[in-house]
């Protein structure tokens, strides 16, 4: 998984609330199991029309957020089904953070087990980044995760809270797997220790 540190760019305004999994990701694109590959069909049924032709005013689709690595966000981020393919489907397009009022619990956990970093902000302070985001290339936004703080355009700094072991894993890019492989000689040292005194297990 990729180190998060810090990052600074164009943000995506998204107002829109209850953005759900279905939405982020459609339900007929989770046959597959990989992580990569799905970011094409992010949004898909805002982004294209039914001859799969770009809807050329949906946000994604304008040339100033085509490489956005930020989403600003309405209220309730990620709800739904707890399908993990809407952060893979994020991040596999380019998104390193999102930030919101709030996010559903499972969504939220799993931006951090793949790299994203989930935002919680107070309204007013949303409110200020989308105002940002709006102006498209002529505003960025800063991110720190290690001082956890946003900086607007303007250079309005904003703290925000995170779990100190999700910073942890974050800064250090570690995943699930990552994590059980830190283990790895207390692992063997076990497993060598019950074959010698279990040789029958």
């Amino acid at each position: 998984m990729d180190k998060f540190t810090e990052l600074s760019g164009v943000a995506v305004p998204m107002p829109l609330i209850n953005i759900d999994t279905d939405m982020i990701i459609p339900k007929v694109f989770l046959k597959t199991i990989k992580r990569s590959g799905l970011g094409v069909n992010l949004f898909h049924e805002m982004r294209y029309d039914d001859d799969g032709h770009e809807i050329t005013d949906f946000v994604l689709n304008k040339p100033q957020y085509r490489n956005s690595q930020i989403i600003v966000a309405g209220d309730n981020f990620g709800c739904g089904s707890s399908r993990e393919h809407a952060p893979w489907a994020i991040k596999d397009f380019g998104i390193r953070c999102v930030i919101s009022t709030s996010f559903a619990d499972i969504f939220y956990n799993n931006c951090f087990k793949n790299g994203i970093l989930p935002i919680v902000l107070p309204k007013e302070q949303v409110d200020l980044l989308m105002k940002d985001a709006e102006k498209g290339a002529n505003a960025r936004i800063q991110i720190d995760l290690l001082g956890q703080t946003v900086t607007s355009s303007d250079g309005v700094v904003m703290n925000f809270q995170v779990d100190d072991f999700k910073k942890h894993c974050l800064l250090n890019g570690l995943d699930d797997i990552s994590l059980s492989l830190e283990k790895c000689d207390a692992i063997t040292r076990y497993e060598t220790k019950v074959a010698d005194s279990h040789p029958w297990v």
